[in-house]
């Protein structure tokens, strides 16, 4: 009875252990993320609204410092950042997803083990 106590307390370990990378790690990167998407859309919406063939003035921040940029480069870069976040979301999506479908699978032992556990008369299953 020993060793089906073990291996749940060791599942439930392993669980919270993906429970806390999920909620320090991914969430907080995919909101993040979600952020700077938006950022950059809103930038790439403003350049939208820019008369074609004007000149137009863009400058771009690098600390403390504004240096005049060219539209075409300004867009480019714009819709660069735009692609690299997209990937980024999507791999992160990934990630979160493999964790969770690890946290399912390990729910489903778990809660078999205390049935075996409550039904060895062992009574003390771990709750979740």
């Amino acid at each position: 009875m020993a060793d089906p106590q073990k291996q749940l307390q060791a599942l439930t370990e392993q669980y919270q252990s993906l429970q806390n990378e999920l909620s320090t790690n991914l969430i907080p990167t995919r909101q993040k993320l979600d952020s700077q998407h938006s950022e950059n859309d809103s930038v790439r919406r403003e350049f939208s609204t820019l008369p074609p063939n004007s000149s137009n003035q863009i400058y771009k921040s690098i600390g403390p410092i504004l240096l005049k940029q060219d539209t075409t480069d300004a867009k480019a870069a714009v819709d660069g950042r735009i692609r690299y976040i997209e990937g980024e979301i999507e791999r992160v999506e990934r990630l979160i997803e493999g964790v969770q479908g690890k946290m399912e699978g390990m729910r489903g032992e778990i809660y078999g083990l205390q049935n075996a556990v409550d039904a060895a008369g062992g009574g003390g299953g771990v709750k979740s």
